[in-house]
């Protein structure tokens, strides 16, 4: 099961949007402990009293828990013992989000399988600022999910997370940039406000995500103003944090019950308003049908005269952004008159799916025991058709750290495993020989390559070309003649913009040399 599911079904089976903590803070557990005269006991003990005595009292009262990884590390040994002790009380049915705001690269490795295969926990939340690279080794774990920490309540933060104004703040560019990283079923933001203001313009870049608020709420208009800034338009989506004081309360199952009701009116009145100022509106949205059916008019047909099968595929990418025009520098150093970015692709899971079957269709013939994915930019693709093939995935690290196993690929295998190389875009090969040395190096078989798309070029001097010469087969999903001519019929390009992307004029395609001395 993975974690949406698991998350989704918590909700509906208690009915609620509560989250709550599980922190053993000294400071707040003092006066707890010694109510209950546990004064004169270790303040383990204590610890381990109250973590089971909220959970008894609210497992049926909320849909996850998120206990603060610092707080059991500062015990030592015996706390990270005491957090095996949470995931035992915690039933499994909640999810068990580990709030660790982690955001150092050379521990992410290390840290994810610590949490999702030794603690079994559910989720980790992390710090956005080290980009994609943070979340990759821990979206290597499908079915977990990851929380990035988009805003904090801090005052003090104020002055970084709303640089450089407010009409373009960096909260808002961390929770754009950060829906590019995985699908909504796995990646959730964490929203710390108490300003409704803030939450409804996540909200608003967010439309499809999972938001964790993680500030504390006082009065009874700011609750309800948070959830009318936060809510989905199916009136969930967004999970509210019990408050720290009532969880060392002697009434904490009736406090958090009545907190529930009163979250759960709110949302029954609010799906009520909604319906009244929509009955004239159907709910299911269809396509534009003139629209739709002038989409794919002049669409090339395949050799035998059938409709392209990849032709809609070419037009929803084009249509969600993932053709740019402009002046672009290619990872190689070439400079050209558009940018293909399949990165958007993973934020749509209907689209991302399609994708993954596309290039299953150019897997489906070949012959390897696993996948190889080129970091980072194909590594959730090839994580998606690991899991859709049931083969086992690896890949090879773009550098090699100087402490830890200091491993050159990452995965299990064996001398003399087969093994076929995905990656997204094709252009000058070199990141994929280069990914092919160090996998050969280790012992493994690489024959074939598989692309999404291939960039193409002259003949005699094409990255496939380039493969071929060093004895690899290279296999493309599509190239770049294949969706200018799709897009071109279909009307999506102008006869400009087509001749554009299939031909590319030579002062234009600058190599390094040529951007150094033009610069």
């Amino acid at each position: 099961m993975g974690f949406f599911v698991q998350l989704t079904d918590a909700i509906a089976a208690r009915q609620s949007l509560l989250v709550t903590g599980l922190d053993p803070n000294p400071e707040m557990l003092q006066a707890w402990a010694h109510r209950r005269g546990m004064g004169g006991r270790s303040f383990l003990s204590q610890a381990r009293h109250w973590i089971k005595a909220v959970v008894e009292a609210t497992a049926d009262h909320v849909c996850a828990y998120k206990p603060s990884l610092g707080f059991y590390q500062a015990l030592g040994p015996v706390g990270l013992e005491l957090l095996r002790e949470v995931r035992e009380l915690v039933p499994l049915d909640i999810p068990l989000i580990i709030d660790a705001k982690h955001g150092d690269l050379n521990s992410s490795s290390a840290l994810a399988h610590y949490l999702f295969r030794e603690l079994g926990a559910d989720g980790v939340t992390l710090s956005p600022l080290a980009g994609q690279d943070i979340a990759a080794p821990f979206l290597l774990y499908p079915e977990k999910a990851v929380v990035i920490t988009c805003h904090s309540s801090n005052a003090a933060a104020r002055v970084l997370q709303h640089h450089p104004d407010e009409d373009n703040p960096l909260y808002l560019r961390i929770v754009r940039e950060s829906q590019l990283w995985a699908t909504p079923d796995q990646l959730l933001l964490e929203v710390g406000t108490s300003d409704p203001a803030i939450l409804a313009r996540v909200r608003q870049e967010a439309p499809e995500r999972f938001l964790i608020l993680r500030s504390l709420w006082g009065e009874e208009d700011r609750l309800d103003a948070l959830l009318e800034a936060g809510l989905s338009p199916t009136a969930d989506g967004l999970l509210i944090p019990l408050p720290q004081n009532l969880l060392v309360e002697d009434d904490i199952a009736e406090r958090s019950a009545t907190l529930k009701r009163r979250i759960s009116e709110r949302r029954d009145r609010w799906l009520e308003g909604r319906s009244r100022d929509q009955s004239d509106v159907c709910s299911l949205w269809l396509p534009d049908r003139q629209q739709d059916s002038t989409a794919t008019a002049g669409t090339p047909p395949d050799a035998d005269g059938t409709e392209d099968p990849l032709a809609s595929l070419i037009l929803d990418l084009f249509d969600i952004g993932c053709l740019l025009f402009g002046d672009y520098v290619q990872a190689s150093g070439a400079v050209f008159n558009y940018y293909v970015d399949l990165r958007q692709i993973i934020s749509d899971p209907n689209l991302f799916h399609r994708v993954l079957h596309a290039y299953a269709g150019q897997l489906g013939e070949l012959v390897f025991d696993r996948i190889a994915g080129i970091p980072y930019g194909s590594l959730p693709t090839a994580t998606g058709l690991s899991l859709q093939l049931h083969k086992p995935l690896l890949y090879p690290r773009k550098e090699v750290k100087a402490h830890g196993a200091r491993r050159l690929i990452e995965g299990d295998f064996e001398e003399g495993d087969r093994v076929v190389v995905v990656d997204d875009i094709l252009i000058t090969g070199s990141s994929v020989l280069e990914g092919i040395a160090k996998l050969e190096s280790s012992g493994l078989e690489v024959e074939d390559v598989v692309v999404f798309i291939d960039h193409g070029g002259q003949a005699d001097t094409s990255a496939r070309q380039r493969l071929a010469k060093q004895g690899y087969r290279c296999h493309a999903v599509l190239d770049i003649p294949h969706i200018t001519g799709v897009l071109h019929a279909a009307g999506r390009l102008s006869d400009g913009q087509a001749a554009t992307l299939g031909h590319t004029p030579p002062e234009r395609a600058l190599g390094v040399e040529g951007i150094l001395a033009s610069s």
